[in-house]
Parts: C-alpha cells; sequence; structure tokens
C-alpha cells in the first residue's frame, strides 16, 4: 500500500479520500477549512497543518480543488506543495482546471517532474461507490504507475499525454450540458403540447439522451431535486470550454446565461432539471438555486433561440410573473 496525501476534501473530495483510506492506503489530509479532517482523522488519516506538511513522506500527492485559483495557491503559496516536493514523488491533480492550468503548473514544478492530470466524470453516488471515470493525461509508463491507485477510485482511462486528461474532461462537460439542455427543452415543448409525461420519458429514454434521462428520471417524477452542484463551479467550467478557436461573443454568451443563473444564488448548490411540482411547466435544463426559489418566487424559465444561430447552449434564463 502507498503513502498518499490528499488535499481538498469538499463534496467530492472527501469520500474519494476515504475510498483510499478503505483501500487500505496511508493517508495524509489536508483542507483548508481543518474541520473537514475530522471524519478521516477518525477513520485512522493523518491531518497535517499546510500542504507542505502533508506531503513529507508520502510517494504521491493527490489534488482536489475547485478551481484553478485554489491549486495555484495549494501548489505555489506560503507553505505549499511544490516547495517540499522531493524526487521521486508524484502529483496527481485529479481538479477541472482545463491543460492551460496543467501546462502551466509542469513547468514550475522541481525536476524530474511526475505529474498527472487526472479529472473525474460522476458527483458523490459516484465517489462515494469508486464507480468515477477518471481521465488521466500522463506517458504510457506513467499511465501504468498510477493505475492500481485510482483503481480505487473508479475506472482510470488513458486518454492521451500532459494535459489531454484535462482537455477530455472539458469536452465531457461540454456534452454533459448539452444532454441536460436537451431533456429540459424536451420536457418543456412535451408540455406545452399536452403530452402525458410519462409517456415522454418513456419515449426518450430510447432516445440519443436516453442516459441523461434514465438518470434524471426519479428526481423528475417525484419532483424532489435535492443540490448537487455549485453554480458558481458550473460557470467555472462553461468558462474552461470558452476555447480561443471558438468565437469570442459565443462562448461569452453561454457564460453569462450561467453567471446570472449563478448571481441569484451565490454560494448556493444547484440542482439539474430544476422544475418542481409547484411550477409543472417550470423546466430549467440548467439549474435553478434553492436562494433564488425561496428568496424571488415565480417561474425561471428558458427563453429559446434557434440553435442554427450557433448559441450553446440555445436558451437563457427569463424571469416571468409570480404564479
Amino acid at each position: 500500500m502507498a503513502k498518499l496525501a490528499f488535499l481538498g476534501l469538499g463534496q467530492m473530495g472527501t469520500p474519494m479520500a476515504t475510498r483510499l483510506l478503505e483501500a487500505g492506503h496511508h493517508l495524509t489530509v489536508w483542507n483548508r477549512t481543518s474541520a473537514k479532517t475530522g471524519p478521516l482523522v477518525d477513520q485512522g488519516a493523518l491531518a497535517a497543518a499546510s500542504p507542505a506538511e502533508a506531503v513529507a513522506g508520502v510517494d504521491a500527492v493527490i489534488t482536489m480543488m475547485a478551481t484553478p485559483q485554489a491549486l495555484e495557491q495549494v501548489l505555489f503559496g506560503d507553505d505549499g506543495v511544490a516547495g517540499a516536493l522531493s524526487s521521486g514523488q508524484w502529483l496527481i491533480d485529479m481538479s477541472t482546471v482545463g491543460p492551460q492550468m496543467i501546462h502551466s503548473v509542469a513547468p514550475r514544478l522541481p525536476s524530474p517532474r511526475h505529474l498527472i492530470d487526472a479529472p473525474v466524470r460522476g458527483s458523490v453516488p459516484e465517489a462515494t461507490a469508486g464507480r468515477l471515470a477518471i481521465y488521466v493525461g500522463a506517458t504510457p509508463t506513467a499511465f501504468e504507475h498510477v493505475r492500481p491507485l485510482l483503481a480505487a477510485l473508479g475506472t482510470p482511462r488513458h486518454v492521451g499525454g500532459p494535459g489531454a486528461g484535462a482537455a477530455t474532461k472539458l469536452v465531457v462537460n461540454l456534452t454533459l450540458g448539452v444532454a441536460i439542455t436537451a431533456l429540459g427543452e424536451a420536457l418543456a415543448l412535451g408540455d406545452t403540447l399536452g403530452l402525458d409525461e410519462a409517456t415522454l420519458l418513456d419515449v426518450l429514454a430510447e432516445s440519443p439522451i436516453g442516459p441523461t434521462v434514465r438518470a434524471k428520471r426519479a428526481n423528475i417524477e417525484s419532483g424532489t431535486y435535492p443540490p448537487s452542484f455549485k453554480l458558481t463551479l458550473a460557470l467555472k467550467d462553461l468558462r474552461r470550454d470558452s476555447h480561443p478557436a471558438w468565437p469570442g461573443p459565443q462562448a461569452r454568451r453561454g457564460s453569462t446565461r450561467v453567471a446570472r443563473a449563478g448571481g441569484q444564488g451565490r454560494g448556493q448548490r444547484s440542482r439539474l432539471l430544476g422544475g418542481g411540482r409547484d411550477h409543472p411547466g417550470d423546466r430549467s435544463s440548467l439549474s435553478r438555486s434553492h436562494n433564488a426559489e425561496k428568496h424571488a418566487p415565480g417561474r425561471l424559465s428558458w427563453t429559446c433561440r434557434s440553435a442554427a444561430a450557433g448559441w450553446w447552449p440555445p436558451c437563457w434564463y427569463s424571469r416571468r410573473s409570480p404564479v
């Protein structure tokens, strides 16, 4: 078993670190809010006072940060990881920070550099059960070295050289957003046309967006949408998708629409397909925040233009009068 440091015990980091501990690894944990280390310490982990302290004597360091800025601070800030890394230690970043950040980090690490980018697809249930999809950017030799370690968290897939894991995650995020948008729009259209919801869901489950329908059907039918993701992080991921090769105004429009929603519930967790039984016609393909629902009653709905205009997502939030 390996000696590991795990830095970043957020909504995803905590169950991932727990999986590594349960797999028998010797684990040292660190989090900016130190109280979050308590449950893992109770299970046998050690708590470090700083990222640099966590690195001492371990075989590999795993970072799971919410933003590129957080990763920058943990790696290169005071008492950061980079200054404490020694020869033979591996740094595995599992954050969603984009390939540019990975390529920025690599040359600033001490030589010899052992940096792996391995962001994940999945949410808390997948992290808890060890069913994450892990996109690994590394040389073939480096991938084989870290694959047994990552297998405790899910299914590692070698997608290319350094930076390719981070890039693949951006592409996957784009397809997820498109699928969720398509499901929300399909249900809204079905409502307008008077279709039976259960029958429509059966039909959509056999369509190209079938996996998304099956994943969200229980929420739709129960009218229960527990928090699953922060709108601020959704905006961060969409901005990572704003590749320079895309027409700038189109990318900015997409980010602005999510920013409007995020501003209504800053710091709150979002829920995919946020329409509830209280407003049966209200299908929001990205999400509504609990804060917006509480303090601004009424419908958050989609106003759509033709996707042929080249805008993604093709819809944006607008407020209707309270119902």
